[in-house]
């Protein structure tokens, strides 16, 4: 990452950091504007990361099952975003923090491995931080949206670190 951590990551109980972001479909949204509809599982990821090219598509189906919505922030740019999303499959809303703008998001989140996914309830509390690929919390998420995200033919690690 191109980028200086600038603070701890939000742990669950305490209030996530607001943003601006750039949708890439195009306009902006805030932190606050997704919260509106519920709670949100924000994806922090770069394309070139294999755990995050594991873990997505797993979000992806919980995002599809529409019982929590799931938001990923490509550190990439647009074009590298897209060809990710769609070789990928993936159907959630990909949101830019962008390199020319000294990655916003990802310092106010304290990112430095990714994938690290926040889940923020409606009022802006952290419920939970999964950094890396963690099967259970994965599993956790799933059962949030009333879906088991990974079938018994997929063979996944327990553990695998961003």
């Amino acid at each position: 990452m191109f980028f200086r951590k600038k603070s701890p990551l939000p742990q669950p109980g305490t209030h996530a950091p607001e943003f601006r972001l750039a949708r890439l479909e195009g306009g902006e949204v805030a932190l606050a504007d997704l919260l509106a509809e519920g709670p949100a599982a924000l994806a922090f990821f770069k394309v070139s990361c294999p755990v995050c090219q594991m873990t997505l598509p797993f979000l992806d189906r919980i995002h599809a099952a529409g019982g929590l919505r799931v938001y990923g922030i490509s550190q990439n740019d647009a074009e590298d975003t897209r060809e990710f999303a769609q070789h990928y499959g993936l159907r959630f809303p990909m949101l830019l923090d962008s390199e020319d703008d000294r990655f916003p998001a990802s310092n106010a989140y304290g990112i430095s491995h990714v994938p690290t996914t926040f889940l923020v309830e409606p009022d802006g509390t952290v419920a939970r931080v999964v950094e890396g690929w963690i099967k259970q919390d994965i599993l956790w998420l799933g059962a949030r949206a009333s879906v088991n995200p990974i079938g018994a033919e997929d063979q996944v690690p327990e553990w695998k670190a961003g």
